[in-house]
């Protein structure tokens, strides 16, 4: 049998973030649903549109809370709303840090992050969980070992917000295998509920969010990373059954959002690197893209004037093309240090809002609090006079970033995007 280290997956993150939800957000990309964290961004200010701006803008008169739902509208619709929204997620050693320096745990409210209201299906009552112990049956797994909700082990690995993956069908045998893995049937899950909390969401000024879940990303855990990836040139049956069980469950969830009246439905998979696609692009359009145009169609035939967000980190470039094409409003998180932000605004910047710009990689943790107004007033300056900006850092901001840099980037935020 395969050795448990050899069949630890890529490390990955242990973080907070704040668009991707069920469990996560906006993890933006990184979380399965039954990871614990705080998402400041998800929940009270992640993303999320809905309805029309009339209604939005009624509910904002009035001393009450600012009316995210009314600004999100403006900004998605590219009008020029009274504020540019903006929020970001933190690594639980630099939250404890920065809940100590501003004297309050609210780091949404303190900041002023644009507030949210996620929904997700219900589970119903008695319904047993699904039993995964036979994939670990002999296996000695390290102590902090946790499973998510696809029956993943993520091991502790030692530093700040890392984990390993150690993927339940890392040996399979056969397709057969792929086939029986026990995955949740959420068709019969409780939606009843979904109407009212987006009417709640609103009468609130939030926006109403629904997180949808991955395919690739959840595939590739469930499988492992190399082995899935081999699977998708030498067994593509393998990777197209599995692939298929999950965009079935995520089809569902969107076109419950999309009925209930969700402003924001999110997506998304990592699905490149600093340099370039993982997979070949003919690959990507068969397995991966052809299922989340599906989704995508699915939500606006039931509900056109939902946005559909979607994430991935790393250079997509060669793709975007294709997922304005297909339908994506907003796209998070446009890394800078690999991609030509300017150049996708120039040629989409009319179709999408972007979200995201400012980078974990370069401003937020090796810039001064100058640079990093700089680069604020930049962004805003560039994408965001007429709508199409949400600002956030590209991806949850980890232990090295300055706490005066922090500041620097909402007390931006403020200065520069208030337009009312």
């Amino acid at each position: 049998m395969q050795s448990f280290w050899s069949a630890w997956s890529l490390p990955r993150r242990r973080c907070e973030w704040g668009a991707f939800p069920e469990g996560i957000p906006g993890a933006v990309g990184l979380l399965t649903p039954s990871c614990t964290l705080r998402s400041e961004a998800y929940d009270h200010g992640s993303q999320t549109p809905a309805g029309r701006c009339d209604a939005a803008t009624e509910n904002h008169r009035g001393p009450k809370m600012p009316n995210d739902w009314a600004d999100f509208l403006a900004t998605t619709e590219h009008r020029r709303p009274r504020r540019i929204l903006y929020y970001a997620g933190f690594t639980d050693d630099l939250r404890r840090r920065l809940v100590e320096h501003i004297g309050t745990d609210d780091i949404a409210g303190h900041y002023g992050f644009y507030r949210s209201a996620g929904l997700s299906l219900k589970r119903p009552e008695g319904l047993p969980p699904l039993d995964f112990s036979r994939y670990w049956h002999g296996e000695t797994l390290p102590a902090g070992t946790t499973f998510d909700g696809h029956g993943v082990a993520m091991v502790p690995s030692g530093f700040y917000h890392f984990w390993g993956y150690v993927s339940p069908l890392r040996n399979a045998k056969s397709l057969k295998d792929i086939e029986d893995y026990p995955l949740e049937d959420v068709s019969g899950w409780g939606t009843d509920h979904l109407a009212a909390a987006v009417a709640a969401a609103h009468a609130a000024g939030k926006v109403a969010t629904g997180w949808v879940g991955h395919m690739y990303e959840t595939a590739w855990q469930i499988r492992g990373y190399e082995q899935f990836l081999l699977d998708t040139v030498e067994r593509p049956a393998w990777a197209e059954c599995l692939l298929e069980r999950l965009f079935q469950q995520n089809l569902i969830r969107a076109a419950a959002f999309a009925r209930a009246g969700a402003d924001l439905i999110n997506t998304g998979d990592d699905v490149a690197s600093q340099k370039s696609l993982i997979f070949a692009p003919d690959t990507w359009r068969k397995l991966i893209h052809s299922r989340w145009a599906k989704v995508w169609r699915a939500i606006k035939e039931i509900r056109p004037q939902a946005k559909i967000w979607y994430h991935s980190d790393g250079n997509i470039a060669a793709i975007v093309p294709e997922l304005v094409e297909a339908g994506l409003d907003i796209l998070n998180p446009l890394q800078p240090e690999c991609l030509d932000v300017d150049a996708i605004h120039t040629r989409f910047g009319k179709r999408l809002t972007f979200d995201g710009c400012i980078g974990t990689q370069s401003t937020m943790p090796w810039g001064t609090p100058a640079d990093v107004r700089a680069r604020v007033k930049e962004c805003i300056a560039k994408y965001g006079r007429r709508g199409g900006l949400i600002i956030s850092p590209t991806h949850v901001l980890e232990p090295e970033v300055p706490l005066a840099n922090i500041d620097a980037l909402f007390a931006a935020c403020r200065e520069f995007g208030s337009f009312s």
